[in-house]
Order: C-alpha cells, then sequence, then structure tokens
C-alpha cells in the first residue's frame, strides 16, 4: 500500500559547491530501487523500453478474446426477435488483435470449415431443442417451437376429449335409439300378438257359431211351451241320490215330446221311478232319456230323425206334477249336465 507520509526533511545542509561531505544527507528521491513496489490491486506499473507496447499487445489479446467471447455469449443470450448490436473497435487495437481461429476454443466456433456435427454451440440457445420439423415449417425461435408444440399437444388432447365425448355421446345416442326401437318392435309385436289372437279367436267364435248354426240345424229341444223347474245336480231329498241327475221341463200334460237328434230306440216303456222312459241311441253313443211321459209314440230299434215326435209329457213315476225329465249319458254310462250338452249343440233351453 503506497505511504501518504510527506518526504523527510534533510538533517543536514547541502553545500553550495556540490561536493557531498561524508554522511551528508541530500534531497529524497525515490527510484524504482529504493520504493517497494506496492502489493495489492493498485501496483505500479514499471516503465520499460518496449513495455508499453507490449502491454497494449497483451491488453489488445485479453481485450480480443474477451471481445470475442462477448458477442459469442451476446450471440447466445440474445434472443433472435431483438436487432443486433454492432462492436466497433480502433483500428490500433484491431491491427494487434490475434487471429480468432488460433485462440484455444475460439477457432472452432468461427471455422467456416468444422462439420456441422462438430460445431458446439454455433447457434444460439434460443434455437436449442428445434426438431426437424420445427425446422421444416420455418421456426427458428426454441420458445415459439415449444410454445407451438404445447399448443399442438393441448388441440390433440382437446380434440381427443372432444373425439371421445362425441363417441360417447354417439354410443348414448346409439343405444338410446335401440331401445327405443326394440320398444316399438315389442309394442308392435305385442300389438300384433293381440291383433292375432283377437283375430283367431273371432275367427274361433265365427267357426264356433258356423258349427253351432249347422248343429242346430240337425238337434231340436226336446218339448215346448216350458219352464226349467229343477237342474243338473241340484240337491235335495226327494231324490233317491240325493241330487237331481237330469234338467226338468215343467209343461202341460200331452205336450209333445220330440227326438233332439237322429237315432235308434234303445227301449220304451215303465222304468219305476222314472216312470214311462224312451232311451234313444245318438250315433255316437250318447243316450238320451225322456222320462215321466204320459205315453209314448216309438218302440225299440225304431230309427227316428230330429224333431219326430215319440212320446208326450206327463206326471208317471216319482214326480210332484206333469214334466219331461231330461237326462244324457255319455257312452260309458256316466251321466253330464244336459244343459251344457244341448248348449254345446247350439241350443238355448
Amino acid at each position: 500500500m503506497a505511504s501518504n507520509q510527506p518526504a523527510p526533511e534533510a538533517l543536514f545542509e547541502t553545500h553550495t559547491s556540490g561536493i557531498e561531505p561524508d554522511r551528508a544527507w541530500g534531497e529524497w528521491n525515490p527510484t524504482e530501487e529504493s520504493v517497494r513496489p506496492v502489493r495489492g490491486r493498485h501496483r505500479v506499473a514499471k516503465q520499460r523500453n518496449g513495455i508499453a507496447l507490449n502491454g497494449i499487445a497483451r491488453s489488445s489479446t485479453v481485450l480480443g478474446v474477451g471481445v470475442i467471447a462477448a458477442v459469442g455469449a451476446g450471440g447466445i443470450a440474445t434472443a433472435q426477435d431483438k436487432p443486433a448490436v454492432s462492436i466497433s473497435l480502433p483500428d490500433t487495437i484491431t491491427d494487434n488483435l490475434p487471429d480468432a481461429k488460433s485462440l484455444p476454443g475460439v477457432g472452432s466456433l468461427v471455422s467456416h470449415d468444422a462439420e456441422p456435427d462438430n460445431v458446439l454451440a454455433a447457434a444460439p440457445l434460443t434455437t436449442a431443442g428445434l426438431t426437424t420439423a420445427d425446422a421444416e415449417q420455418g421456426t427458428t425461435d426454441a420458445g415459439e417451437a415449444l410454445r407451438a408444440r404445447i399448443l399442438q399437444q393441448a388441440e390433440q388432447q382437446q380434440s381427443e376429449a372432444d373425439a371421445a365425448q362425441q363417441a360417447a355421446a354417439e354410443t348414448a345416442a346409439a343405444e338410446k335409439a335401440a331401445a327405443e326401437a326394440k320398444k316399438q318392435q315389442t309394442d308392435a309385436e305385442k300389438k300384433a300378438a293381440a291383433a292375432k289372437k283377437k283375430a283367431e279367436a273371432e275367427a274361433r267364435a265365427k267357426a264356433e257359431a258356423e258349427r253351432l248354426a249347422k248343429l242346430a240345424a240337425s238337434y231340436a229341444l226336446p218339448t215346448s211351451s216350458y219352464t226349467l223347474t229343477s237342474t243338473y245336480g241340484q240337491a235335495g231329498s226327494m231324490w233317491s241320490s240325493g241330487y237331481h241327475t237330469g234338467l226338468d221341463f215343467a209343461a202341460p200334460t200331452g205336450t209333445p215330446v220330440k227326438a233332439v237328434h237322429s237315432g235308434t230306440v234303445k227301449s220304451a216303456g215303465w222304468s219305476g221311478s222314472y216312470g214311462y222312459r224312451t232311451v234313444l241311441e245318438l250315433d255316437d253313443g250318447t243316450e238320451i232319456w225322456y222320462c215321466h211321459q204320459s205315453s209314448m209314440t216309438v218302440s225299440a230299434g225304431q230309427k227316428v230323425s230330429t224333431g219326430e215326435v215319440i212320446g208326450r209329457v206327463g206326471a208317471t213315476g216319482n214326480v210332484t206334477g206333469p214334466h219331461l225329465h231330461l237326462e244324457v249319458h255319455t257312452p260309458d254310462g256316466a251321466g253330464i249336465d244336459p244343459m251344457s250338452w244341448l248348449r254345446g249343440k247350439g241350443l238355448t233351453p
């Protein structure tokens, strides 16, 4: 560190003759030999012959390297959308600058002969990360390219989400349409089945009506001017079986009794509690019993036709008044309801 103390005064006077006596002190004139170099950042530059020129050369070299490094760093750090900054140096400096290619680590940066794959950091950092597709599209800024890729990815994700949503909506619509179509088909099938069932029922009814009409033409009620007084299965103590086994047509004595269908007289005569009874056997083996007659006009083995008179209403046997007791027996001998049987033949008693 440089001293700020004033120079020491002379302890002895100087002779004017110019001859210094022994141990005589003169003026203090420091030189480079007597003054110790100041250490630290405030060093006194030594002035020697050629020192200035060499210093300038060394400074120029350092400055040149710094300028090149600064220019490279500026090119690296500066975004491409900003205008380039021009740097000019005095001729005295540029003339003494060394060739940049000869500088270690710098020559490869400015060499025009290096292969593209061997150039390190030849382009600004703003071009780092650019792909071949970006370069083909004319994109030269890495940030812009990244932004474009992010936007493209966002658009792609949005498109995929929209596509998925649309697909889900289309699937839901298709399922709804399919369900509606299935419901309509089911309803149509139900309506068709109901219509078919109704038509079949109507057809059956029509056919049955035609059949009954045809049968009615070949069957007849056993008497006329009558009143139904007792039905089949009616319970009572008046009947030995405990219930009524036939259908009673109450009518005045002498009312004609007719054959309900064509057949053969199996028997005709007295039958105890039945009084005078005529048994008519039909072609299918069914037997019709006519009981309590007052008289009979046919005999066993005789053929009769539908509606032919075979006897008269009476009150013979176990009776309380004149009536025709009609019974119907199947070919195996079991008794059935005469009312149902007559209705089955198209007749309404």
